[in-house]
């Protein structure tokens, strides 16, 4: 439309053509496209801090191990605060809790990095590659494992078990087993105490 008919055309008519030109001129602007990637979100049991879980991380889900209080005392958990447990059969650096046993007792496992948040202490935390190919953590040179009848963040059902030959124990930032029975386990209360798996009978 000329700019002479323009002039002359009703209000609606020249508000129309003045919609329509910033329309055309909005898309010819946006004719290419860019995206910016988003953002990883943190794997399940990561938090801020974690390089982890994570807890969780670049190139795989990583790992983050944390701290809770409870009747216990200060144990360690995962970074979605999931009790983890060592077990006293375990030589240090390895597991030998397989089938059975690890179907009860789930290996703590990371396909990333592992970090520390709260009182654990980072220079406590490895790995090292199970049998299956897996990767799973170690705090102090000890496995670690979860309890399957620990069905909520928090619970400590598993403290004090004796299962498939030995004692579970939560795992105070130190490295040690609580050897508390306190927490909801089945521990007997003179169960003996040690810091280190393996230094019980």
């Amino acid at each position: 439309m000329s700019i002479s008919l323009l002039t002359r055309a009703p209000l609606p008519v020249k508000l129309s053509v003045l919609l329509g030109t910033t329309l055309l001129a909005a898309a010819c602007g946006s004719s290419t496209s860019s995206s910016t990637p988003a953002a990883s979100a943190p794997a399940a049991g990561q938090s801020a801090t974690a390089g982890s879980s994570a807890s969780a991380t670049a190139g795989g889900s990583g790992m983050t191990i944390m701290t809770k209080s409870g009747s216990a005392g200060t144990y360690l958990t995962d970074g979605s605060g999931r009790s983890v447990y060592l077990w006293v059969k375990d030589p240090m650096g390895k597991s030998v809790c397989d089938g059975a046993c690890a179907g009860a007792w789930p290996p703590v496992t990371t396909t990333g990095s592992v970090t520390a948040s709260g009182s654990a202490m980072a220079s406590a935390l490895s790995t090292f590659t199970r049998s299956d190919g897996t990767k799973q953590v170690l705090y102090d040179g000890h496995a670690l494992y979860y309890f399957v009848g620990d069905t909520s963040p928090g619970a400590t059902k598993g403290q004090g078990l004796n299962g498939f030959g030995a004692k579970w124990w939560l795992v105070a930032p130190s490295g040690s087993g609580i050897t508390s029975a306190s927490a909801g386990g089945g521990a007997s209360p003179s169960a003996p105490a040690s810091s280190k798996a393996g230094g019980w009978s």
